[in-house]
């Protein structure tokens, strides 16, 4: 491909609605523009990157024995109504009618259609095991869209969903999906972790994400040196820490005026945080509740939600607290207040002669002795930390940031019991079909692997999955030997079956070397002077400063070599799209 024909429209500004560094840089190397608020156009080379990472899903999705189909979008009501789900997805879910009234949904994922398929075509244990994949759109309206392709309201997914006649089997395809998974994050030149997860709601048991390590990743996981333990920080069990005990003092109230958080009380009263109770106020399918936490801990919604089993939680505001406590926000707590019901983190109980607020405008309550003084309804509330004991070894945590990618489930019969999946086994006798589910978010890992590959210049692509293996920049087009090697280069390379640009344009050469770093081409071939005084040309790969001078004729061995290396295959001519007698001159 020539430059000047490449639909390539970067940008030298950082636009301003981009917040991460993936938005920032696939918005300025001209990778995807934005339709709406979470949608977004992806350019020809977005495109080709897309189309890379899902050439490698599909080859590993078909070696482990999936095969691929095509669902629809639009999904009736009626599928979803019969798991529980149309409620669960709440406002997330696109809704529509059709022109006689009958409710749809934009499908943000697809257990429910794929699963009546099944159920209509499946009928023999001779049938199963099964393993069928699509890579497809999906919809979610997101609250607050945001970081651009990482969290969006149309996203690009792979889902794979494997038919099983029992647990036994249904763990067999787990495995191999867990296997290929690996293999797909290795292939595309991705340093992941995986991590025990929340199954959310998708349902079922045990479930693991992909999480690609970024320092910019919008997740948090706790992981453990010491035995290998990894999860996503709402899956990851917390234990109760051992505090000081103490005896129980006589319940007291004092005034605080004008101290509201937990450092200003802390500091206010000369105690440390850990002994101020937190009460946080929210709703769960409308029914205000309380939860009570340690001041120096962060809770966990996920935890809360799972444990309440609720469809909809969110956080109640001023007015419901206001009414519910007598008090603003800053002096409330869980002391007399018979009419709500509390919930505890399990380390509450562990806090003796405690500070809460008063449910009285600038005054606390000091000795509070959770138990005596409020009904103990205990369970693990918290979000897990850098430091506390790991749940398998008792070992530190740490913690890292990721960006998920790709999520597996053990949905067992979920979907096929709620649906009448069944199959006949040996015997003539029905059984339901045990599932599970696999997803991987395609346009989500090209915004990931650029969080964790780039530099101050740009993108730094790994080379399976870049847009174009290399770029060749004539210094000075003008030049007649230095334009005649360029383009000798440009069809050496492409005839080598290496994906190659040629950069035409009648621009200064520091504005293309700008270019051909932001757009973060694995290698840049520069012709200049030195092809004309000693036959040779710079070669340089994207992310290092050193370059390397080699003659013109071991120019395309040497690249060819550099890509097998990393495991692309170029033994195929490639077709560039360019007539030979085009010329920028």
């Amino acid at each position: 491909m020539y430059f000047s024909r490449l639909f390539a429209p970067t940008l030298r500004e950082v636009p301003g609605e981009a917040e991460v560094v993936s938005h920032q840089l696939l918005l300025r190397a001209a990778m995807i523009r934005r339709a709406a608020a979470g949608i977004y156009t992806y350019l020809p080379l977005g495109w080709r990157v897309l189309e890379k990472i899902m050439r490698i899903v599909r080859e590993e999705m078909d070696r482990a024995g999936g095969q691929e189909l095509l669902l629809p979008i639009v999904q009736p009501a009626e599928l979803w109504q019969a798991t529980g789900r149309w409620d669960v997805y709440g406002p997330e879910m696109f809704r529509l009618q059709d022109r006689h009234g009958r409710p749809f949904c934009l499908g943000p994922t697809h257990e429910e259609i794929i699963t009546a398929l099944v159920r209509a075509e499946v009928k023999s244990y001779r049938q199963l095991p099964l393993l069928l994949y699509q890579i497809q759109n999906k919809y979610r309206d997101e609250r607050r869209p945001r970081f651009g392709l990482l969290r969006g309201r149309e996203f690009i997914m792979k889902d794979l969903y494997s038919f099983d006649r029992d647990e036994e089997g249904m763990r067999a395809s787990y495995a191999r999906m867990y296997e290929a998974y690996s293999r797909i994050f290795t292939r595309l030149g991705l340093a992941f972790r995986i991590v025990e997860a929340d199954p959310g709601a998708i349902g079922g048991g045990l479930s693991q994400e992909f999480m690609v390590t970024a320092a910019t990743g919008e997740a948090s996981v706790v992981f453990c040196e010491a035995c290998g333990y990894a999860a996503d920080v709402d899956q990851a069990p917390c234990r109760p820490q051992a505090l000081p005990r103490e005896e129980p003092k006589p319940l007291e109230e004092v005034a605080t005026p004008e101290v509201r958080t937990v450092e200003e009380v802390a500091a206010y009263l000369g105690v440390p945080q850990w002994r101020i109770l937190k009460t946080l106020f929210y709703r769960a399918d409308g029914r205000l509740l309380g939860i009570v936490l340690r001041g120096d801990r962060r809770l966990n919604e996920a935890k809360l939600q799972r444990f309440l089993g609720c469809l909809s939680l969110e956080m109640a505001d001023d007015a419901a607290v206001a009414a519910a406590t007598g008090s603003p926000p800053g002096f409330v707590g869980p002391v007399g207040l018979e009419d709500v019901v509390f919930y505890a983190d399990a380390e509450v109980a562990q806090v003796t002669n405690a500070v809460a607020g008063a449910n009285r405008e600038d005054h606390h309550l000091i000795n509070v002795n959770p138990g005596r003084d409020f009904p103990l309804r205990l369970a693990d509330l918290r979000a897990a930390e850098e430091g506390d004991p790991c749940p398998r070894c008792g070992a530190p945590l740490s913690t890292a940031q990721g960006i998920e990618v790709g999520q597996i489930f053990q949905l067992g019969t979920k979907y096929s019991g709620a649906l009448g999946a069944t199959y006949l086994d040996e015997q003539g006798r029905e059984r339901p079909i045990v599932m599970g589910c696999y997803g991987i978010g395609i346009s989500r890992t090209m915004a990931a692997a650029v969080e964790q590959h780039h530099d101050a210049a740009g993108i730094i692509w790994p080379a399976p999955i870049a847009p174009y293996h290399a770029v060749v920049i004539p210094v000075n087009p003008q030049e007649g030997r230095q334009w005649e090697v360029a383009v000798q280069l440009y069809r050496q390379l492409g005839a080598a079956g290496i994906e190659v640009v040629l950069d035409d344009r009648p621009e200064r050469a520091g504005v293309k070397f700008a270019d051909a770093d932001l757009i973060g081409f694995p290698w840049r071939v520069t012709v200049g002077k030195k092809v004309s005084t000693q036959g040779v040309v710079d070669v340089r790969r994207r992310g290092t400063p050193e370059e390397v001078s080699l003659a013109v004729e071991a120019t395309a061995a040497f690249l060819r070599e550099q890509l097998a290396a990393q495991g692309i295959e170029t033994g195929s001519r490639t077709h560039n799209h360019d007539g030979d007698s085009f010329s920028c001159r």
